[in-house]
């Protein structure tokens, strides 16, 4: 009878404790900013109150299909940044033309030399 009255208040303790908020305040959007140009090519950017920042551009190139006939593509080129897990800042840069798409920053893993000379 001792265990089973010991073991409801300990399910009263934690059930009185503090409850968390449900839904969380969202984060502001301190900056926003969306340029298309009338050739296809664009400007996005922002920047949050927790610190994400994020910079984009885009602009038209052509290039050569597998049969080589010429077409258009969206070469991509920007940046975000954040804050970490650990408190420190990341920041990731990228780009996506017709041969992919590539990013690089401290926390991407690098491909072996060895490996990319293939």
């Amino acid at each position: 009878m001792k265990v089973i009255v010991v073991a409801l208040a300990l399910v009263a303790l934690a059930a009185a404790g503090p409850v968390p908020d449900a839904v969380p305040e969202p984060i502001k959007i301190l900056r926003s900013e969306f340029d298309v140009h009338p050739e296809g090519g664009y400007n996005y950017a922002f920047d949050t109150e927790n610190g994400i920042h994020r910079d984009e551009n885009g602009e038209i190139k052509e290039a050569l299909d597998e049969e080589n006939k010429p077409h258009n593509v969206v070469v991509v080129r920007g940046s975000y940044s954040y804050t970490n897990e650990l408190g420190e800042p990341e920041t990731i840069t990228y780009w996506a033309d017709e041969t992919g798409f590539h990013a690089e920053g401290s926390s991407i893993p690098k491909v072996p030399e060895t490996v990319a000379r293939r």
